[in-house]
């Protein structure tokens, strides 16, 4: 791994939060995500399964964590299970944990290979009532792929149909919302190494470099500073691309006179940064561009004012969604009669501002959530208020990441240049 060690008492503090939760007599099971496929013999580059590495720092394939917290057994409370290396793997693959590596940077102290799980399982699982399992119970999770945690549950159920099994992933929703010291640490370098990029386009954005330049220009920035890259899809898109708001072709010259929507940013151990800027590509607004980035600056600094402990995501997004509104009547987009005569199923301001304003950021980009829970100290948002005008080839969005404390909230980002004028000046240079 490119980052450094992270302090284990992160995950030693998590997986005893998490024990808090389980009933009694239960045994929990992590299973790490596979490896996923191309074509031939192509695979993707391997993202650690977000819960296994919150519960366990351990950032491998072919990985499972089990805890059972009730085991007559000390040793056998916290367990984990390895991918046992070999000479052949070593040369072809490189290295692999170690079982003392991984007590290092787990807190684990049993460790077994995988090829023992199943006789290991046998031993605890009958001294058990209750099993909890793992899904993906994100509610914008779409995936078709069937993951190893999926095909761990069908075979769980077969081998001890008689246990009654349980959600975890509840219990992590509820966990994961509220970040520790530590993990602040690490979702600041991302943003950290964010702010480099961003300010090395500052300096190399001028008319008709292309999309893909400027995405290569990050790539550089990132990984030099010890990100795997991306923490997601790159948007960088300039024109009427911005209008797109998952545009990621990044593939076309930046014109003079246009404005360049970047929603770019780095990971770091495993922990994401999710910024938006909007900058002109030749350096200097015009008037139009200017009364509409003002406008989205007021939005965000608006969001922003709300987003405080007590507050309920859906009241936040209408009392956002009613500023913007009123910023949408400002630039002469419709009228506020025309917002009186307003069918209220299908709202005017949606034309222009069609998503969220904010969402939960940390080892997932979109990171796991409960809608109806109220805003807590420690928890991590973004805010990225936009306006996306299609009849002008114009978009604008801007976004920032943001702690909510007990006596208001940070914003983790206020480092990177936001207000038009400070854009304007360093581009200049």
């Amino acid at each position: 791994m490119k980052y450094l060690p992270i302090n284990n008492s992160l995950f030693v503090e998590n997986r005893q939060r998490l024990a808090q939760l389980l009933k009694p007599k239960s045994i929990v099971i992590f299973n790490s995500n596979d490896p996923m496929p191309t074509n031939a013999d192509g695979t993707m580059g391997f993202q650690q399964n977000s819960d296994l590495f919150y519960l366990s720092g351990i950032d491998q394939e072919e990985s499972i964590l089990l805890l059972f917290p009730d085991s007559p057994n000390p040793a056998h409370r916290e367990v984990l299970f390895l991918r046992e290396t070999s000479e052949l793997i070593a040369i072809w693959e490189g290295y692999k944990y170690t079982k003392e590596h991984a007590q290092e940077v787990s807190g684990v102290k049993s460790i077994y290979w995988m090829s023992q799980f199943e006789a290991v399982l046998t031993t605890l699982v009958f001294e058990a009532e209750h099993i909890y399992l793992n899904s993906n119970e994100h509610i914008r999770n779409h995936s078709v792929v069937q993951t190893r945690d999926a095909k761990f549950i069908l075979w769980a159920k077969e081998h001890f149909p008689l246990h009654k099994f349980e959600r975890v992933a509840p219990l992590m929703h509820q966990l994961r919302v509220i970040k520790n010291p530590i993990e602040i640490e690490q979702l600041s370098e991302a943003m950290r190494i964010t702010e480099l990029g961003f300010r090395r386009l500052l300096d190399f954005v001028k008319p008709y470099v292309t999309e893909y330049e400027i995405e290569a220009e990050l790539v550089h920035e990132f990984v030099r500073n010890r990100s795997k890259g991306f923490a997601y899809q790159p948007i960088i898109a300039s024109g009427a691309n911005a209008c797109v708001l998952h545009y990621i072709e990044n593939s076309r010259p930046c014109k003079n006179g246009d404005v360049i929507l970047l929603d770019v940013a780095a990971e770091y151990a495993n922990y994401n940064a999710d910024l938006t800027r909007t900058i002109p590509v030749n350096g200097k607004f015009s008037p139009r561009q200017r009364q509409v980035y003002d406008a989205v600056l007021r939005a965000f600094k608006f969001a922003k004012s709300i987003l405080v402990v007590g507050n309920l995501w859906d009241d936040y997004q209408q009392a956002v969604e009613k500023f913007i509104e009123e910023e949408l009547i400002g630039l002469g987009l419709f009228t506020r009669e025309e917002v009186e005569k307003q069918n209220p199923e299908a709202p005017l301001f949606k034309k222009y501002f069609m998503h969220g304003v904010s969402h939960h950021l940390g080892l997932d980009v979109h990171d796991v959530w409960n809608k109806y829970r109220r805003f807590e100290a420690g928890m991590v948002f973004t805010i990225e208020p936009g306006i996306y005008i299609r009849e002008e080839g114009l978009g604008i969005r801007l976004e920032n990441n943001i702690l909510i404390t007990e006596d208001g909230n940070i914003d983790l980002m206020a480092n990177i240049p936001i207000e038009a004028d400070e854009i304007e000046a360093l581009m200049k240079k």
